[in-house]
């Protein structure tokens, strides 16, 4: 892909940065816009998290505990871009999306995270819903399965309303990796 592509897809999410803001507590993001490193995978950002099927929580509405970087120099990404520990804090640092969820219900719960060898290949990821709390450690490195973006973590019951939260840590991870957090979409399914 150009490099003027890639800038004129990134400003189209410059664009929608007018109306919506990177987390006011997270650190600027230190790349300059249009500054990637996989240009070929620009074309799977998703600028519009509305824009997905079911409810998308993107990290400029979670709750961070630790300082957490914006970035984005790795596409793909949803919303602005996306949230990394910069490999400090190790075991201090979460991020946690809390849904408002319509109905009461069944619930795939999908993660969203850029990949690449410079991740952690163990993120422990907790999903609070209605019948308690599971816990999986999922590799950074690899593809997630939809759209080289999401990647499914399981389904789980949940409560109307926002009872229910997905918390990304960055405990028990390699001291030289990085940490993603972006966003989580849960869809509803008929069970």
């Amino acid at each position: 892909m150009r490099p003027l592509v890639i800038i004129a897809i990134l400003l189209g999410a410059a664009v929608a940065a007018e109306v919506l803001k990177p987390h006011p507590k997270a650190v600027p993001n230190i790349h300059p816009l249009g500054e990637v490193d996989r240009p070929e995978m620009v074309k799977f950002i998703v600028a519009d998290a509305v824009s997905l099927p079911g409810i998308v929580v993107d990290e400029m509405d979670a709750e961070l505990v630790g300082e957490w970087q914006y970035s984005t120099h790795t596409p793909p990404y949803v919303g602005l871009g996306y949230l990394h520990d910069m490999k400090a804090g190790k075991g201090s640092k979460s991020v946690t999306f809390t849904p408002m969820l319509p109905k009461t219900g069944w619930y795939e719960v999908r993660l969203a995270h850029c990949y690449n060898v410079r991740r952690s290949t163990k993120v422990p990821v907790t999903i609070h819903h209605a019948d308690g709390d599971a816990k999986v450690i999922i590799n950074q490195q690899q593809e997630p399965e939809h759209g080289r973006l999401f990647r499914t973590l399981g389904t789980f019951r949940f409560e109307a309303g926002r009872t229910g939260w997905v918390q990304v840590s960055n405990e028990g991870t390699e001291p030289d990796k990085v940490v993603i957090a972006d966003a989580v979409q849960f869809l509803p399914v008929a069970k």
